[in-house]
C-alpha cells in the first residue's frame, strides 16, 4: 500500500444502515473511495474572509476557486443536562470566531483499522454540533442555490467535515453545506423517562431533530454567505439517504429545504417508539442505570462504551411526532413535503458488505457457505431466493451474495419510494454504473468490486481523476445534481436528458442513458412481497 493511500484511507469510515455487524468495515472503505477530496489545508484566519452570522462574524479562508468558513456551531452543545434533550439555538459569541478549524466529530467508536482513527480529524466528543460552509471565491449578484449534505455512517459513526464541499462550490455555482448530528446512543437513546420529559411525549431521534436545526440555522444564516434560503437542497448518502427520506416525511422539517436527492437511502424499515424504548430501558440497565438522572451522570465514555453492545439498535424511530408514520407509508398516503426528488443506488451495493465480511476478513465465501450465508439472512425463504440466484449466473459465490443484498436492501426499496412519489411530485431515479468506481483503491479481492455502496460520492462532489471517460462522468453528475438544486431538473452539458421515473438514468463512463427494466434487472416482484 502506497503512503499516498495509507493517509488517504486513514481519514475513511462509513457503516450500511440497517446492517449486521460483520459489515461494519464496509462503512470505512467506503469513506476511503471518497477521502481524495475530504479536508483542505487552511491558512491563518486572520487572513480570510469574515461574515456576519446571527449568532457573530466568522472569519474563514480564501482558497483560488472557493472560500471555506468551517466549525461554525449550529447549536448549542448538548452535554450535561442537555444530554438526549432537543437542540436549542447557540450562544452568541463576541469579536470574530476562526472557522478555518472543524469542530470535532461527535461521540463514535474511534476504531483501530489499516486506516487509522476512523473517527477522522479532531476528538469524538459530545460538544460537537458545528458546520462547514463552502462557496465560490468569485462574488455574485445573484443568491446561490444552497446544497446541504447529511452524511452516512448507519447512524452511528462519521462527521460531515470529512466532504469538502470547495470542488462541488466552485464547479457547480452552489453553496455547500456539510455538519454534524448526534450519533448512537446520543443520538437515538429512545427510553420511557426521556419520553415522561417531553412535553409531547417523545424520545430518541435527536440525531435528526440536529439535522433540522442544521436547516433552520441555514435558512436563517446563509444569506450572509451569498447563498439562497429560499433555494435548499437537502442531499445524502445510506443512512444520509435515509434521513433525507425521514425530513421528507417529517412535519417539522416543513419549508427547510425546496429540492431533496436521496444516495442509497430510502425508505429503511424504521422500529417503533414503543418497541425502541423498551430496548433503551434494557440498554440503560446495562449501563445500572433505572432513570434518566442516572444515565446523564454517566461519562461519555461510558455511554459510548456501553452503546457498542452488538444487540443495540441505533436509528431514527416513528414517534408520531418527529416522524408520524414509517417513510413508505407516508410516501404511500402523499404525506411528505412536496418537492422534487431524486434517488437512485449503485449497481453492485451489496458487494463491499462481501469484500470486508469475507475477503478483507481473511477468508473467501465458498459456493458451499453460499446457502448458509442467504439463510442466515432470509431464512425460511431461502429456498426461493437461492432459485433466483443461483450460483451458475454469477462468476463467484462473492458476486451471487453481492446481488442478493444489493436488490434486497437498496435497488427494490429505492425504485419503490421511487414510484411512491411520482404521484406527488417530480420523481427522478439513478443507477450509478462504474464498475471500475473503485480499482484505483487496489483492494485485495478476489471478485470485481464493481459499483459498489458508497462509490459513486466522489463522483457527486468532483472528486475524481481516473480515466478520461471517469473524468467526464463525475463532471456530468456534478451537474446533474447541482442544476437539480438550482431548477429542480437534473440536466448537465453535454449529457443525455434525464427523463422522470418510471425511466432510471444510468451513469455509466461513455454510456449515460435511460433505462425501463430497473425492477426486472433487480428481480424486485421478489423483494417487494408483503414478507420483505
Amino acid at each position: 500500500m502506497s503512503a499516498l493511500r495509507s493517509k488517504l484511507l486513514a481519514r475513511s469510515r462509513r457503516l450500511l444502515p440497517g446492517t449486521r455487524r460483520t459489515g461494519a468495515l464496509c462503512g470505512t472503505l467506503v469513506l476511503s473511495a471518497v477521502a481524495a477530496f475530504f479536508v483542505p489545508t487552511h491558512a491563518t484566519a486572520a487572513e480570510g474572509p469574515t461574515v456576519t452570522t446571527r449568532y457573530g462574524q466568522v472569519r474563514g479562508q480564501a482558497g483560488q476557486t472557493a472560500n471555506s468558513y468551517l466549525g461554525i456551531p449550529y447549536a448549542a452543545p448538548p452535554v450535561g443536562s442537555q444530554r438526549w434533550r432537543p437542540p436549542s439555538a447557540p450562544e452568541r459569541w463576541p469579536g470574530v470566531r476562526d472557522a478555518t478549524t472543524p469542530g470535532d466529530p461527535c461521540m463514535q467508536a474511534v476504531r483501530s483499522s489499516p486506516w487509522g482513527n476512523l473517527a477522522g480529524p479532531g476528538t469524538p466528543s459530545e460538544d460537537c454540533l458545528y458546520l462547514n460552509v463552502h462557496t465560490p471565491a468569485q462574488r455574485s449578484l445573484h443568491k446561490r442555490p444552497v446544497m446541504v449534505w447529511i452524511h452516512g455512517g448507519g447512524f452511528t459513526v462519521g462527521s460531515g467535515t470529512f466532504y469538502d464541499g470547495s470542488n462541488l462550490a466552485a464547479q457547480g455555482e452552489v453553496v455547500n453545506v456539510t455538519f454534524n448530528y448526534r450519533l448512537g446512543a446520543f443520538g437515538y437513546l429512545a427510553h420511557p423517562g426521556l419520553a415522561e420529559e417531553s412535553w409531547q411525549g417523545m424520545s430518541g431521534n435527536y440525531g435528526l431533530l440536529d439535522q433540522q436545526a442544521a436547516l433552520r440555522w441555514v435558512r436563517d444564516n446563509i444569506a450572509a454567505f451569498g447563498g439562497d434560503p429560499g433555494n435548499v437542497t437537502v442531499f445524502g448518502e445510506s443512512a444520509g439517504g435515509g434521513s433525507v427520506c425521514q425530513n421528507l416525511v417529517s412535519p417539522r422539517a416543513t419549508g427547510l429545504f425546496h429540492r431533496a436527492v436521496a444516495q442509497s437511502g430510502c425508505g429503511f424499515p424504521l422500529p417503533t417508539q414503543e418497541s425502541q424504548q423498551d430496548r433503551g430501558a434494557t440498554w440503560a440497565r446495562s449501563l445500572g442505570c433505572a432513570d434518566v438522572a442516572c444515565l446523564r451522570a454517566r461519562s461519555a465514555d461510558q455511554v459510548l462504551s456501553a452503546s457498542l453492545s452488538p444487540t443495540a439498535r441505533w436509528t431514527p424511530n416513528v414517534d408520531g411526532k418527529v416522524l408520524p408514520l414509517q417513510v413508505t407509508d407516508a410516501l404511500e398516503r402523499g404525506r411528505f413535503h412536496r418537492v422534487p426528488v431524486l434517488q437512485g443506488t449503485t449497481a453492485d451495493e451489496g458487494r463491499l458488505t462481501v469484500a470486508t465480511t469475507y475477503d478483507l476478513a481473511g477468508r473467501q465465501l465458498t459456493a458451499a457457505e453460499y446457502p448458509a450465508a442467504v439463510r442466515a439472512l432470509y431464512g425460511e425463504r431461502t429456498d426461493g431466493i437461492l432459485a433466483r440466484y443461483p450460483l451458475s449466473d454469477y462468476g463467484t459465490p462473492a458476486e451471487a451474495l453481492g446481488a442478493v443484498l444489493t436488490d434486497s436492501q437498496f435497488a427494490c426499496l429505492q425504485s419503490r419510494t421511487a414510484r411512491l412519489m411520482a404521484p406527488y411530485t417530480r420523481s427522478y431515479q439513478y443507477e450509478f454504473a462504474d464498475r471500475h468506481a473503485m480499482d484505483y483503491l487496489d483492494l485485495p479481492v478476489s471478485f470485481p468490486l464493481g459499483a459498489p455502496h458508497g462509490s459513486e460520492i466522489r463522483y457527486v462532489f468532483g472528486g475524481v481523476f481516473g480515466t478520461p471517460a471517469q473524468n467526464a462522468l463525475s463532471d456530468r453528475m456534478l451537474g446533474y445534481w447541482t442544476n437539480f438544486a438550482k431548477t429542480g431538473v437534473p440536466y448537465a452539458a453535454d449529457a443525455p436528458r434525464w427523463k422522470p421515473f418510471p425511466t432510471v438514468q444510468s451513469l455509466a463512463p461513455g454510456a449515460i442513458t435511460g433505462i425501463s427494466t430497473f425492477p426486472q434487472d433487480h428481480k424486485c416482484d421478489l423483494w417487494n412481497r408483503p414478507a420483505f
